[in-house]
């Protein structure tokens, strides 16, 4: 039986585009990391992306955080997906598995997993 959070052999990751959410969740010793993606920070009004990822970076330094790509075209999601990267080294890119036309992504997938 599990007698506390940090028992369970799961990590909680926080989803979310709220600034002042991120920053409190990330004293909490049981959220191991975030995730948040374009739809969630057009919801929380963020209107530069990369600026609030820089923001949100300057606080989450050690936890795991992930940003999604936002592009439908997959030469831009490679260009986007390596910027992103660049960002910080507790970042993670998101790439949807296809784009809204439905076409996968896995070619893209493949070659960036590779390097």
């Amino acid at each position: 039986m599990v007698k506390k959070i940090d028992d369970l052999r799961i990590k909680i990751f926080a989803d979310g585009a709220d600034k002042a959410s991120i920053i409190e969740l990330a004293n909490q010793g049981w959220v191991k990391g975030f995730t948040t993606n374009p739809t969630l920070m057009r919801k929380a009004g963020v209107t530069d992306y990369a600026s609030f990822a820089k923001e949100v970076l300057e606080i989450i330094k050690e936890k795991p955080i992930s940003f999604e790509v936002f592009s439908d075209d997959f030469k831009e999601m490679e260009r986007q997906a390596r910027m992103i990267a660049s960002w910080a080294k507790n970042v993670y890119v998101k790439i949807p598995i296809s784009n809204t036309k439905g076409e996968t992504s896995l070619e893209l997938v493949r070659k960036l997993s590779s390097e």
